[in-house]
């Protein structure tokens, strides 16, 4: 055998589950299609925002948090629809194995054949996921040498139901480092492990085949991909120079989603959600492919909630960019003015920052819209000022840097936006100033291939907005919002600016943002147990394969269900990846 666990994908997922195994001295080899460079996967590229739960950050701001509120807003979310009765009656009460490591093989298997829904280890794993971010996450996390900001982040406010979807507090606890500084830790890891002969990179190997031999998955086999310096997160060659094959006594598959696959985006979008854009902005390395998921279906894994994904409706096209088509997030607060393609406000809970797969369902199942793969913000240069957040280390140099000095003075004490903010609206082909609205119009309408947006219109509605202001209360959903995101200190220091009229030339200049979908996140995948293991169709394990992170719909095949609270992408990579480890460290 080449080592005692294979591990494909070298993201954060396989990253962590890397960092576990070689703690307990056993040997790994890393295989990635990628170069060298990209060590750290699509992870590095994050905004490093973690879902956490009653933290020291949280109570120096106010915030009252509790497990048993983040659970209620996860269920709430999540709205589990896919269980069978066992999983029904099961409630979502964790076995322990995820949480604490690895539960024994025989418990963990005396319920799997029963647990026959989509969504039963979906519900296991979200209840266990929630126990840990409201339990040891932040303290190993630290332990790591990891912190967060101190202002904590309100994100995915929800659909304005106590009992449905979002966050009821905020939770999203940025890493000071941003996700280059979540996945740091787990890549010096794993190069000490290398060069103490426990870890071997396999660079530029692709995966083809999952080796099964007596029903049980012993390695893999693929083809040499040619060498490419191709910086991080460029893309690279595919041309193949030759064969190759790896053992190992378990194989742990960590290779993410589909979200730089747009043809397969486009193959599982759901009817719920319209139809899917003609055109769409990617927000993740082109490698982000999905090949693994049909790759370990032959193999045996059951792949669920295929149909379950978590695209953005704020995405921009980058004046840099890095891949093709890329696109970056705009993370908003909520004072800017959301109209349609046809120039019409959006309706609750489409508001900014509030409820991404509504306002994408909006998008594309409304007939007279759902044509354009568009839609509109309208702001001022006082809203982008406080308000406008760009999703991505790249984007966030203060931050990544760890530099606290240049995050007061852009971001607390700075009269401007953010540099890479301002640099999106000189430079970044959907942005448009004017310092009056009939000039913006005018501006909006020659980025379109038709003139569809009426300024009297705009102007009506954004005048009708503008009324409400004059009080500290209001008939506006959107105005009542604000209001109450001011009323937290978090938002009123660093994130809500304070409430003004659109059209107030004192606030402007006026701002257009051409928005596009941009591709993110698969919430499904391959089915998994508390211990990581792949499941087959009868839901038993299959002996000797792994699955975590994005490719494991973040534990269980999709343990989001159909909406995320958002901080739990990273957070579901470092979960899952952890038990993966603990489980093979226990069982080999």
């Amino acid at each position: 055998m080449n080592a005692d666990v294979i591990v494909v994908g070298a993201g954060l997922a396989g990253l962590v589950a890397t960092h576990e195994l070689v703690a307990a001295g056993k040997r790994v080899a890393l295989v990635d299609q990628e170069n060298a460079a990209n060590l750290g996967g699509q992870a590095f590229w994050s905004f490093g925002g973690l879902f956490l739960v009653d933290t020291p950050e949280q109570r120096r701001l106010g915030v009252r948090d509790s497990f048993d509120l983040a659970w209620a807003d996860w269920q709430g979310s999540a709205q589990f629809d896919r269980l069978s009765p066992a999983g029904v009656s099961s409630g979502g009460a964790s076995s322990g194995g995820a949480s604490s490591g690895g539960a024994s093989s025989a418990a963990a298997s005396s319920v799997g054949a029963s647990l026959s829904g989509e969504d039963d280890w979906a519900l296991r794993w979200a209840r266990a996921y929630v126990e840990f971010a409201a339990g040891e996450k932040r303290s190993w996390l630290s332990s790591l040498g990891m912190s967060w900001l101190p202002t904590v982040g309100w994100a995915e406010r929800g659909d304005l139901r106590a009992d449905g979807h979002g966050n009821s507090v905020p939770r999203f606890h940025v890493t000071w480092g941003t996700g280059t500084g979540v996945v740091a830790p787990f890549v010096a890891s794993v190069k000490r492990a290398a060069a103490e002969g426990l870890v071997t990179f396999h660079h530029r190997h692709r995966v083809d085949e999952l080796i099964v031999s007596a029903g049980a998955v012993s390695g893999v086999r693929g083809k040499l991909l040619a060498p490419d310096a191709a910086a991080r997160g460029v893309a690279s060659n595919r041309d193949e120079t030759g064969d190759f094959e790896l053992t190992a006594q378990a194989v742990v598959v960590t290779t993410g989603g589909i979200g730089g696959n747009h043809e397969l985006v486009r193959r599982y979008w759901p009817d719920r959600l319209g139809t899917p854009p003609g055109s769409m902005v990617t927000g993740v390395p082109e490698y982000v492919d999905g090949r693994m998921l049909d790759i370990a279906g032959e193999a045996g894994a059951r792949l669920v909630n295929r149909d379950r994904m978590w695209h953005y409706t704020e995405g921009i096209r980058n004046w840099d960019p890095i891949w093709p088509g890329h696109g970056i997030r705009i993370l908003p607060a909520p004072s800017s003015m959301w109209f349609d393609a046809l120039g019409r406000r959006l309706p609750d809970p489409c508001l900014p920052g509030y409820d991404t797969l509504s306002t994408l369902r909006h998008l594309r199942t409304t007939a007279d819209i759902a044509a354009y793969d568009h839609s509109w913000f309208i702001l001022t240069q006082k809203i982008i000022r406080k308000e406008f957040a760009l999703s991505g280390s790249e984007q966030n140099p203060d931050i990544t840097a760890k530099d606290r000095r240049a995050f007061v003075r852009s971001r607390i004490l700075g009269k401007g936006a953010p540099a890479p903010v301002e640099a999106f609206k000189q430079k970044g082909a959907d942005f448009v100033v004017a310092s009056g609205l009939e000039e913006l119009v005018a501006g909006m309408n020659k980025l379109t291939d038709t003139a569809l947006l009426d300024a009297a219109r705009l102007r009506a509605q954004i005048e009708a907005r503008d009324r409400q202001i004059a009080n500290p209360f209001s008939k506006d959903s959107q105005i009542q919002g604000i209001h109450n995101s001011r009323r937290y200190r978090g938002d009123r220091l660093g994130r809500t600016v304070s409430p003004h009229r659109i059209l107030d030339p004192a606030a402007g200049p006026l701002i257009a943002v051409k928005l596009h979908i941009l591709t993110r996140k698969s919430l499904g995948g391959i089915q998994t147990d508390l211990e990581s293991r792949a499941l087959s169709a009868d839901g038993t394990p299959i002996p000797g394969l792994y699955a975590a992170g994005e490719v494991a719909g973040f534990g269980g095949g999709g343990v989001h269900g159909y909406n995320a609270l958002e901080g739990t992408f990273l957070g579901g990579c470092l979960f899952g990846g952890r038990a993966a480890g603990r489980s093979l460290v226990q069982s080999l």
